[in-house]
């Protein structure tokens, strides 16, 4: 082998190490390329182990001619080694971390409150105002305060209306927040203003306009002289100030055991303006509220003389109110722990933090 055919290979192996090293993508690759080429068995290295079989006097020539080559190609080399070893170490500090800085950036998106939160703190503000406190009582209640002291009795037929959800221990999820009528009136006597909101529980079959658990919002007057005139007013100024407008309403006859007369409130459908759509079931009106004049019987659980004090009571929907204020047709959206079915609403900004 002579100069120029030692020449024209190095100048070869030149080539192909500029054209495939900048193609590597990682250590290990590297790794098999630089033994292709300066390896024992490499290129450059057998033609280094080649050069005992020339002639002495060609020997130091071509020697200073490979070792030139050999030292170009490892620096080559190792400068992509400490590229490549710098790449994997940046990598693995961004698994480290979970951050891509090569990824769009994501646009966060602010809190809010739950439409029936937002309900029920505009509810107790107006309430607030009237002279109304706020009360509240267990969600796990006796069969006395949520059946018994509302004239409700063990026999009694409103019983299979609550659809109850019975505990081993003789204890039941209330069906309605009107327990804590009983408890306030233990607990102040007359005359008694008081709301209370707070979580329900039914067993009932779910579909748009019913769910199990729902909340109310308890109202209850006492005092000497009210009337049915009191009740229907005060109803109408809490509608009239949560829609921000008059809202249309009928009040038609209900049997409740704990009010006498009993009544149900309600109100023309916010979704469908009154034609009939599945949350109103067809109707046009949405049931917000069982209401009446206190019956004798709880007042007399409560401690109180029906003969001198006489009182109002209702029950307010507050997930149905919330669906009719935000124009939210299907109640099941509500519990459903899926923030995007939610989302829409908070364009209307009432709730929004």
């Amino acid at each position: 082998m002579n100069m120029d055919e030692l020449q024209k290979i190095i100048d070869d192996i030149r080539a192909e190490v500029r054209e495939q090293i900048a193609q590597l993508g990682s250590l290990e690759e590297l790794k098999q390329f630089e033994a292709r080429i300066t390896g024992k068995k490499g290129r450059l290295g057998e033609l280094l182990s080649s050069i005992g079989k020339v002639a002495k006097e060609q020997r130091a020539a071509l020697g200073g001619l490979l070792n030139s080559a050999k030292q170009e190609v490892q620096s080559g080399i190792d400068e992509m080694r400490e590229r490549l070893q710098q790449a994997e170490h940046h990598a693995e500090q961004q698994a480290d971390v979970g951050l891509d800085l090569t990824l769009p950036g994501r646009v966060l998106r602010p809190g809010g409150v739950h439409p029936v939160t937002a309900v029920q703190w505009e509810v107790e503000a107006i309430f607030e105002r009237l002279g109304f406190t706020i009360e509240a009582g267990p969600e796990l209640e006796s069969d006395h305060y949520n059946f018994e002291a509302l004239n409700i009795p063990a026999w009694h037929p409103a019983r299979d209306m609550q659809d109850t959800f019975w505990l081993t221990n003789g204890y039941l999820l209330r069906t309605h927040t009107s327990p804590v009528q009983v408890r306030s009136m233990e607990k102040f006597g007359p005359p008694l203003r008081c709301i209370v909101p707070g979580r329900c529980f039914r067993y009932e079959t779910i579909d748009a306009s019913h769910e199990n658990t729902f909340f109310q919002c308890e109202g209850l007057m006492i005092d000497r002289g009210i009337s049915v005139a009191n009740l229907i007013a005060v109803m109408k100024l809490l509608l009239r100030e949560v829609f921000h407008r008059d809202v249309r309403i009928r009040l038609r006859p209900g049997y409740f055991p704990f009010v006498e007369p009993g009544f149900e409130l309600d109100m023309n459908c916010a979704i469908c303006n009154g034609s009939g759509c599945p949350t109103c079931k067809r109707s046009g009106w949405v049931e917000i509220m069982p209401c009446g004049m206190v019956h004798p019987n709880v007042l007399r659980h409560g401690g109180i003389d029906p003969a001198e004090w006489t009182g109002f009571a209702f029950g307010l929907g507050l997930t149905r109110l919330a669906m009719m204020k935000y124009g939210i047709s299907d109640i099941r959206v509500m519990n459903s722990g899926d923030l995007r079915g939610l989302q829409p609403y908070e364009r209307l900004g009432s709730f929004a933090l």
